[in-house]
């Protein structure tokens, strides 16, 4: 079980966030009114904001500017809820569900929830390029690059392009890897490398920070899909048992559950061993990685 002292963090740095991305976005005015209530409704709804937390502590570890942390944090948040939007479509998984609410589609209708997703990924950017994130225009360019990079066809979009295929295809373990290193695992990855773009760092300190991402982006999608396969929609804030009746290839439906269980724990103990060199201040990531694993939501 994870500790008062991460729950407390983690709770703090989204509500952080929170307030930060109400500032952020724009308000629910003028003849486009709609929209922007619909981007609110995403992005500043009930959510753990772990993304946002991994940016804050990696940051925190090696004395990164917090202004530009939160910035950063705040973009990364905007993609994630884009993505969030975009997946619950009909054309997409189908979802009426998420986060205990009407999905986007369904609490407004579909082509505001395209649009919405549309200016959400926009706005993440215009967060990046503004001065506010970091006095250099190329240390702003890098994170620009980086996160289209980690949330484009060589990253989370990609990967849900295998998704979409393996409803249709069989998917061998590295092609169902390579999907979830994509389509959760960039996003996860991109929280190191920001902070290693916002802050110079060691190469050694660098390749801890990336490879803690790494592997905690892998056991995130495996809890999701166990989640998937043994939770229930009380819990998850979502419809359950979905990929396995969509016949989506999963870690679970690849290496079933106990496999992916196992699978999930030596990465989770992987990623841990990472943040060793950083001793005691590195204790609430560790915890973030219990949290991830143990998590029912």
């Amino acid at each position: 079980m994870t500790s008062e002292s991460f729950e407390h963090a983690l709770n703090e740095t989204a509500d952080r966030i929170t307030v930060a991305l109400d500032a952020l976005l724009p308000r629910a005015e003028g003849p486009e009114a709609r929209l922007n209530s619909a981007m609110r409704y995403a992005a500043l709804g009930p959510g753990k904001r772990l993304r946002p937390f991994l940016v804050m502590e990696c940051g925190n570890l090696v004395g990164a500017d917090e202004r530009g942390l939160l910035r950063v944090g705040c973009a990364l948040e905007c993609i994630h809820a884009y993505s969030l939007i975009h997946d619950d479509l009909p054309c997409m998984d189908d979802d009426d569900l998420r986060r205990g609410r009407p999905t986007v589609h369904k609490a407004y209708d579909e082509a505001t929830a395209v649009l919405a997703g549309d200016a959400l990924q926009s706005s993440a950017y215009e967060i990046l390029a503004h001065p506010d994130t970091h006095p250099r225009g190329s240390v702003r360019a890098r994170l620009v690059e980086k996160l289209a990079r980690a949330s484009g066809a060589g990253g989370m979009v990609g990967g849900q392009m295998i998704d979409i295929i393996g409803e249709s295809e069989t998917l061998d373990i590295s092609v169902v890897t390579r999907m979830h290193r994509m389509k959760t695992g960039a996003l996860i990855n991109f929280a190191a490398e920001a902070v290693a773009t916002l802050k110079d760092i060691d190469d050694h300190i660098r390749r801890s920070l990336d490879g803690f991402a790494h592997d905690l982006g892998l056991a995130y999608q495996i809890t999701d899909d166990l989640l998937d396969a043994t939770g229930n929609a009380d819990d998850a804030g979502k419809a359950v048992g979905k990929d396995a009746g969509q016949g989506k290839a999963t870690f679970v439906t690849t290496l079933g559950i106990e496999g992916a269980k196992d699978r999930s724990r030596h990465l989770a103990a992987q990623a841990k061993e990472h943040l060793d060199p950083f001793g005691e201040r590195a204790n609430l990531l560790k915890e973030a990685v219990d949290f991830i694993l143990t998590r029912q939501a």
